[in-house]
């Protein structure tokens, strides 16, 4: 009988080197961050996808109800005000101007239209990007997020 335990491994220097298995998840596992963002766009949760964010308009839950995942921890704060902002005034800049070329309307009549138009995109935009934030800090693993979840 021969041993084979002593054998040395020869590789075949132009086959290819089969494919490195995926480690087991751990807390430490990489995130996507593109997925978590557009979960959290659409207000779900950035682990599972299902559980809802927000509680109310602006409110962001403790946990979420289907996979517990904490999220007490976010620091959202001023960021996405801002990123509203930003947005609103970038569509709503070249609106007036293109409105008031166009058109030429009276203007307390652009105003309307225009505030109107601003104020509903702030409201749809807001929340959304308040969980965008909170899904991009979860990816990230910011502010607490990279602890694992107690159960």
């Amino acid at each position: 009988m021969t041993d084979n335990t002593e054998a040395p491994l020869r590789r075949n220097p132009v086959a290819p080197a089969s494919p490195p298995t995926s480690p087991p998840a751990s807390p430490e596992a990489p995130r996507d961050t593109w997925p978590a963002v557009w979960k959290g766009f659409r207000m779900r949760c950035p682990n599972c996808g299902n559980g809802p964010l927000l509680r109310g308009y602006l409110k962001v839950r403790d946990h979420c109800p289907v996979c517990r995942e904490p999220y007490h921890h976010h620091r959202a704060d001023d960021g996405p005000a801002y990123l509203t902002i930003l947005v609103v005034g970038h569509v709503m800049a070249p609106a007036l101007h293109i409105g008031f070329v166009v058109w030429r309307p009276d203007p307390l009549i652009l105003l309307t239209v225009l505030s109107i138009g601003a104020i509903a995109m702030s409201l749809y935009l807001l929340p959304r990007l308040k969980g965008a934030v909170v899904g991009f800090q979860w990816a990230r693993r910011m502010h607490g997020f990279a602890q694992a979840p107690t159960a």
